[in-house]
């Protein structure tokens, strides 16, 4: 039976009464299987672990949270101290992900991992969407159950040229974005995927990587198993993940010319 690619998924970091604990939603889990991978969950991490933990993998997929990146860096203070934060996270997630696009393996970011995305390849992040001059609020519904405050929220307008457009083979898709932040500076090297009604960035890739990548604001993991978009976009991301391995894991044959022919 063919392997099934292993897809690192970053653990949050949460304390639970007086002790921390490694957590990561069910739903992200979920996700990796209904790509056809085998989820793995990786706590924290040190900068020596990086490599070692990606020669295990054939793809990362990055979750939300609600956490937020730490502004120290894209170098601005914090804006409202209310927020949770987990610099534990950004420590390894934010140099992992320049070393998966330089390998070329595949990758899938999602809410917060969207965000990473953006921060670690240079770019910057709104701290508050909703105070920004032109931009309307994407945050959840306060006080809301789930399966409101997941609904779908916002159409956005999918880009002509891009991995999206080629994936979902049409233009305007409705989408269950909620969040705080949201880009403000685009890092260099990445493609606009779509952009929600008041033109906030929703979803890019990066143009030169090469292998699959897919950065979205929105939580196509929500009920994606009834969902033709988000199994659409997971599909994509576990064909590129077993491509991957398949390349990786490639028998190698050293053929020898017989001397007498």
């Amino acid at each position: 039976m063919q392997r099934k690619p292993v897809v690192l998924v970053p653990a949050c970091n949460r304390m639970m009464g007086d002790h921390p604990f490694h957590m990561a939603g069910k739903k992200y889990i979920d996700a990796v299987r209904l790509a056809g991978c085998l989820p793995l969950i990786v706590p924290s991490s040190s900068p020596d672990e990086l490599d070692e933990l990606l020669d295990l993998a054939d793809g990362v997929l990055l979750t939300g949270s609600q956490s937020n990146v730490h502004p120290s860096h894209f170098d601005e203070a914090v804006h409202n101290p209310a927020l949770p934060l987990d610099p534990a996270r950004d420590a390894w997630t934010l140099p992992l992900i320049p070393k998966a696009i330089e390998r070329g393996m595949p990758l899938f970011a999602i809410c917060r991992g969207f965000q990473e995305a953006n921060v670690a390849l240079g770019g910057s992040l709104h701290q508050a969407v909703q105070e920004q001059a032109g931009l309307a609020d994407h945050r959840a519904p306060p006080d809301q159950p789930p399966e409101i405050a997941y609904a779908e929220q916002h159409p956005v307008q999918v880009l002509p040229g891009g991995t999206m457009e080629a994936l979902l083979g049409h233009r305007q898709i409705q989408v269950n974005s909620l969040h705080g932040q949201g880009v403000k500076t685009l890092a260099p090297g990445l493609r606009i995927e779509a952009v929600a009604p008041d033109g906030l960035v929703e979803a890019f890739t990066v143009e030169a990587a090469r292998g699959f990548n897919l950065c979205v604001q929105w939580h196509p993991e929500w009920q994606a198993a009834s969902n033709p978009v988000s199994m659409t976009l997971l599909s994509a991301f576990g064909q590129a993940c077993r491509d991957y391995s398949a390349q990786l894991h490639e028998p190698r044959h050293d053929y020898k010319r017989d001397p007498e022919t």
